[in-house]
C-alpha cells in the first residue's frame, strides 16, 4: 500500500510527537508498505522517512522545485519527484497514494489533508483519509467542524468520510478493512431540507 503522509517539518515540537512519528515509519517500513511524503529533509519528516528507509520500507518524496533547489530534498528517496509547485506536489502525491493520513501538523498538513477530504467529499476519490488523534491533538479542529455541521456550512454526512484515530497501532487495522463509503451529496435542496 502506497500510504501519503501529511505532517510538520518543524522539529522543534515536543518529544511525544517526534516519537509517534518513527513508529508510524516503523510500522510503515516493517509491513512492506510505501510511504508517499512532501520529500523534505527536515524536522519530523526527515524522521519519519528515516524510520521507514531504516525499516525495510519505500519511500517516495514528491518536493517543490524550489525547496529542492534550497537543498531541502530527502536524499534517501527510493523515488524523488520534482514539482513544478506545492499545488503541483499535491496533484502528484494524490495520484501516486492509495490512503492519506495526517499526523499532528500545522498549517500545510491542515491543507494538505482538508484538501483530499474536500475531493473525497465531492467524489473526486474513494481512498481513506485518517487524522491520527494523538492526546486529542486534532479536537479543537473536529469542534470547527461541528460548528460547521450547527451552522449548515457543510453536512454531518462529511464524519463518514474520515476517521479519527488514536494511535498508531490502530491504523493498520483501519487501513486493511476499509471500504469506502458513499454519503449524500454535498449540497443542501432548500426545497426539502429544513433550515
Amino acid at each position: 500500500m502506497k500510504i501519503c503522509v501529511y505532517l510538520s517539518s518543524s522539529d522543534a515540537v515536543a518529544p511525544h510527537f517526534v516519537q509517534l512519528t518513527e513508529d508510524l515509519g516503523k510500522a510503515i517500513g516493517e509491513q512492506g508498505h510505501t510511504l508517499v511524503f512532501g520529500g523534505n529533509n527536515t524536522g519530523l519528516m526527515g524522521r519519519l522517512a528515516d524510520a521507514v528507509k531504516d525499516n525495510g520500507g519505500h519511500v517516495i518524496g514528491v518536493v517543490p522545485r524550489k525547496l529542492d533547489e534550497l537543498g531541502r530534498s530527502y536524499e534517501r528517496c527510493d523515488e524523488l519527484v520534482i514539482s513544478k509547485d506545492l499545488r503541483d506536489r499535491k496533484a502528484i502525491m494524490d495520484e501516486r497514494s492509495d490512503a492519506f493520513v495526517a499526523l499532528p501538523g500545522g498549517l500545510g498538513t491542515l491543507e494538505e489533508i482538508i484538501e483530499v477530504l474536500n475531493l473525497k467529499y465531492l467524489r473526486y476519490h474513494q481512498k481513506p483519509v485518517v487524522f491520527i488523534n494523538h492526546e486529542g491533538f486534532y479536537e479543537p479542529l473536529f469542534n470547527a467542524f461541528s460548528h460547521f455541521y450547527d451552522q449548515r456550512f457543510t453536512k454531518r454526512a462529511v464524519q463518514k468520510l474520515y476517521a479519527a484515530l488514536p494511535d498508531i497501532p490502530s491504523l493498520f487495522p483501519y487501513l486493511e478493512t476499509y471500504e469506502p463509503v458513499q454519503v449524500e451529496e454535498k449540497w443542501y435542496d432548500r426545497s426539502t431540507d429544513a433550515i
